[in-house]
């Protein structure tokens, strides 16, 4: 991990501390950080770093919007960064908004260091698939592989022996 730069973005000072503490422990090489969705997304096109850990609600800009701008703008640097969303909400509604609009990871607050160290683990072990279309560039929504032996069978079968 110490080849590895993260940007933190979170409008909580208190936060930061304890994120970059906690990034500094897991040995990430660089920590970048920036109180609001502008000013992480200022960072991110300057120091191109390999992950972003942003909270939802900031002030001015919050993280999706920062994730809109990431994902959408064609003069991005980085436009399939792996993006961890942090939030003290979890409920179904909001957290399938996230994952729309391009968020490649979500977190609910309060966590442990091992459960962020779990999610950054993931998008670095397994990165996801990115979809582009019309009205939507991120990580590709499916992340389990269904293994259905009906469906393997199917597959397989010549076409008139499909029922």
């Amino acid at each position: 991990m110490k080849e590895l730069t993260v940007l933190v973005a979170d409008d909580s000072e208190p936060m930061l501390e304890v994120m970059v503490a906690i990034l500094n422990r897991f040995g990430f090489g660089r920590i970048l950080t920036a109180t609001d969705g502008e000013q992480a997304f200022s960072v991110f096109q300057r120091y191109k770093p390999d992950l972003i850990i942003t909270d939802w609600h900031m002030d001015n800009i919050d993280g999706l919007e920062l994730c809109r701008w990431i994902r959408r703008n064609k003069h991005s640097v980085n436009r399939s960064i792996p993006i961890i969303l942090m939030t003290g909400f979890s409920d179904y509604a909001r957290i399938t908004s996230a994952r729309d609009k391009g968020i490649t990871e979500i977190i609910i607050k309060p966590f442990s260091a091992e459960d962020l160290a779990k999610r950054i683990m993931h998008v670095i072990d397994v990165p996801r698939d990115f979809i582009e279309s019309l009205g939507f560039f991120g990580p590709d929504r499916r992340r389990r592989k269904i293994d259905s032996p009906v469906a393997d069978d199917r597959r397989l079968m010549e076409p008139e022996e499909k029922s």
